[in-house]
């Protein structure tokens, strides 16, 4: 059973992942090299707390000891978990990078699991010694709240690395579903042309955002397409589309739209900056 856990990447997956294992129980090391970043995820985590509470899905001596059990630090050496989530950005050799360096300070035991949403972990897998620990853990956003856990088996990754995985996201009350390491998992190559296909109808003007979003949160979507994107943030989503793109060779069916090529090109990234396909205060 794993009863510790490092999150490296503090920006808000990150330290969403963080506050889902310490409502939990579970002692948390929470990692960024920006410490800018940091102190962000500080505040954040206090609010999402305060909300939870506000909310009546935990008390305040248990968002006390939630707090309690998460530790902030800058330097990757300190991460030295039988768990570690990287969270970082959607760049692979940055990825492959960072797993280098936790693989040095850790045994060859420690479970390295990346967040990402879509690109190949048998690619991290070949740059690093004991492949058969190394695994996908794609989370959702918010993912103290988001039940859905995507447990990528590569073909490396060990059975024992998969289950234990399972069994972890278990324990942190989310709903696992294990995939195999292909393009996109399951949710994102399934939901890639929920926001495609918005953008187009915006692009061409058959439609706008605004009617966009509410017919489909009337047909029974939680949110529109815009709204998650500005939720999820529109370079990640971005990112997303390059990789299944990539991945499939060009296939027109995903084609970024220029649309959010734009957005990303202005650093109007959704929520985060304040601005993506609406404005927030």
């Amino acid at each position: 059973m794993i009863q510790s856990v490092s999150v490296v990447g503090a920006g808000t997956m990150g330290s969403s992942i963080a506050l889902a294992a310490a409502i939990k129980q579970l002692p948390v090391i929470l990692c960024d090299i920006n410490i800018e970043v940091l102190d962000k995820a500080k505040n954040t985590i206090i609010r999402n707390l305060q909300t939870l509470v506000e909310k009546q899905k935990i008390s305040v001596e248990q968002k006390e000891a939630a707090w309690n059990r998460i530790s902030f630090t800058q330097f990757v050496s300190d991460c030295k978990t039988q768990l570690i989530i990287e969270a970082i950005v959607e760049k692979l050799e940055v990825k492959i990078a960072l797993f280098q360096q936790l693989a040095l300070v850790n045994g060859q035991h420690t479970i390295l699991a990346s967040n990402t949403s879509s690109l190949s972990i048998a690619s991290i897998q070949n740059a690093i010694p004991h492949p058969e620990r190394i695994a996908g853990l794609h989370f959702f956003n918010p993912a103290h709240i988001m039940k859905l856990v995507e447990v990528v088996k590569a073909h490396n990754t060990s059975d024992n690395t998969a289950l234990q995985l399972l069994q972890f996201c278990k324990f942190i009350n989310k709903i696992p579903v294990l995939c195999k390491d292909a393009p996109g998992f399951i949710v994102n190559r399934v939901a890639r042309h929920y926001y495609l296909e918005a953008m187009h109808l915006v692009q061409t003007g058959n439609t706008t955002i605004e009617q966009a979003d509410e017919a489909l949160e009337n047909a029974g979507f939680k949110m529109g397409p815009f709204k998650l994107m500005d939720l999820i943030g529109l370079d990640i989503n971005l990112a997303v589309s390059q990789s299944l793109f990539e991945a499939f060779n060009h296939a027109p069916r995903f084609t970024p739209s220029p649309l959010q090529l734009e957005k990303v090109k202005n650093n109007e990234l959704g929520r985060k900056t304040g601005k993506g396909f609406y404005t927030y205060k």
